[in-house]
């Protein structure tokens, strides 16, 4: 339950169950003073899996990001469906950031009461981000107690042995409050985003081993006039890279790179700790493919209200394509917290943004618990989930062979119902719930990408591999779209699903555990590979 990096060394709107949608309960009318919970917003199974050890010390400073439920989501479900719908006229007609809050966040009036409420409880309240769906606070965990009514405990994990700090019971704000907020991020730490070790062998193809840029761009068909040239992409990370290391990987490959551009969210993510070397690939991934591409690295705290404040900054920064290397089963989340960051990802799609998202590195059981289950935000019905396979190149660089990598997540959701756009490859296996993944890259550590990280080569493999892989391709769609006065693709589901298939390399090989490939979409990589020049060519039209 501890996550985890994802790399080796529309007519019916897609919905969250209703027991997983941290709505506050429905309560008889009374007087403001009666408290409603917040029902989800406690770490699932708490006192079966871990020892409670104490009480957190009273003057301990903690941060929080208070989420509000969307207005009237159905009808933001059904607007992000007509938007992202090629077929649809109102397909590319994204809405501004002052559009999408007068339209679906909260109301001034609205967004004060719940300001008012936390000062009341001596809470000092920082921002409020785009969309009126999201406010920071901090205050003391004796505030905070009184504030959410309650109790922050210290407890100890019986699996892994390691302490955290988690709310005892859901918290409760008085019933104005509490029909506005969705979800309170920080009130726990227990989920804490950790990663493997790199896979590092012997050298194979470049300095380190692993594919170069040359043999990843032939293989999936990037002309040589794709450069993502004028594109912005966003990586959102929990860790800190060295530029020396990448100006190393830029140079050697002579991509002509400029360096990515830095935003700390809430403070940002601390010393540079072992994730270093996924921050360094999936940058070092972005300007094989995309060299000329702007990166902006968002680095956040490791923790549920750095996470959300993380993607919420991306969304606030207008920036089209985000690739997602840091992810966690969903049953390691509270439903709220899935609620929350689902609901960042829809005010993104309305507003034309496209996430890309590894799916997970254990195949299909991505709780190890002997089950299937997939990662989040992979499984998200806002987000495209990349699985893995295994590419071959020939000696031209070309297109060879490819199948599935057994390590690549994938199968159905327990939270989300299926969405409209991926219903015409709805799987009997799928039980009506959200089918991961959507696509899929080279992720198989052997022969995986060649990038220099921490001062050497290596080849590193993994869906953390793939994610940026992808974002990598919508950045060069972009470009061309732009040339040709196209909308950007935006969240791109149901664009990649209205192709049938054409543009994509078809994976019929392969297993992941439980699911293997085959012809068409698959629980192990979807639609598959991209053809660059072929989808692209598709999706335009031409």
């Amino acid at each position: 339950m501890t996550p985890r990096l994802k790399f080796l060394a529309l007519a019916a709107a897609p919905a969250l169950l209703a027991a997983a949608v941290p709505v506050a309960a429905a309560q008889t009318p009374g007087p403001d003073t009666a408290r409603t919970a917040i029902a989800g917003d406690v770490v699932p199974g708490l006192s079966a899996h871990a020892a409670r050890t104490g009480s957190v010390a009273a003057d301990k400073s903690i941060s929080v990001a208070v989420s509000l439920a969307p207005r009237d989501r159905a009808a933001l479900a059904a607007f992000v469906s007509q938007v992202s719908d090629p077929s649809s006229a109102s397909y590319g007609h994204y809405l501004t950031k002052a559009q999408f809050a007068a339209r679906f966040g909260r109301t001034a009036a609205e967004v004060a009461q719940v300001k008012d409420y936390l000062r009341s409880q001596g809470l000092s309240v920082g921002a409020v981000h785009s969309g009126n769906l999201l406010i920071d606070a901090k205050g003391t965990a004796a505030q905070l107690q009184k504030a959410f009514g309650t109790k922050l405990s210290t407890w100890k994990d019986s699996s892994t042995g390691r302490a955290f700090y988690a709310n005892d019971s859901a918290p409760t704000l008085p019933a104005s409050v509490a029909s506005i907020v969705s979800d309170v991020s920080g009130l726990n730490n227990h989920a804490v985003r950790q990663h493997a070790a790199p896979a590092k062998v012997k050298p194979l193809n470049g300095p380190g081993g692993g594919y170069t840029p040359a043999q990843i761009k032939g293989g999936y068909n990037v002309p040589s006039s794709y450069t993502g040239s004028g594109q912005k992409i966003a990586l959102l990370e929990f860790d800190g890279f060295q530029q020396s290391n990448i100006t190393k990987y830029d140079n050697q490959y002579s991509l002509g790179s400029s360096a990515p551009t830095v935003k700390k969210v809430s403070g940002g993510s601390g010393a540079l700790g072992d994730g270093q070397v996924e921050v360094e690939l999936d940058i070092e991934v972005l300007n094989a493919i995309a060299p000329k591409a702007d990166v902006t690295v968002f680095e956040g705290p490791n923790s549920d209200a750095g996470e959300v404040d993380t993607y919420q900054a991306i969304v606030d920064s207008g920036i089209p394509t985000t690739s997602i290397s840091w992810g966690l089963s969903e049953a390691g989340r509270t439903s709220s917290n899935l609620s929350s960051v689902d609901a960042i990802f829809q005010q993104g799609a309305a507003e034309g943004l496209g996430f890309y998202a590894a799916s997970g590195d254990s195949g299909s059981d991505d709780a190890g618990n002997g089950g299937t289950s997939v990662d989040y935000p992979a499984s998200d019905p806002y987000v495209t989930g990349v699985g893995g396979t295994t590419l071959t190149v020939s000696s031209s660089n070309a297109w060879s062979k490819e199948t599935a990598w057994s390590g690549g997540g994938g199968g159905k959701s327990s939270t989300f119902k299926i969405p409209s756009w991926q219903t015409s490859v709805q799987q009997s296996k799928g039980g009506g719930y959200r089918q991961v993944p959507d696509v899929s890259a080279l992720a198989n550590p052997s022969p995986g990408v060649s990038i220099y990280s921490q001062g050497s080569w290596g080849q590193v493999g993994g869906t953390s591999a793939a994610a940026p892989e992808w974002a990598a391709y919508a950045a060069l769609y972009n470009q061309q779209a732009a040339a040709a006065g196209k909308a950007n693709l935006g969240f791109a589901n149901p664009t990649l699903y209205s192709a049938g298939g054409t543009g994509f390399h078809d994976i019929t090989s392969g297993s992941n555990g439980a699911y293997s490939a085959a012809k068409g979409w698959d629980f192990t990589t979807g639609w598959g590979s991209y053809n660059a020049q072929t989808l692209t060519s598709k999706l335009l039209g031409n």
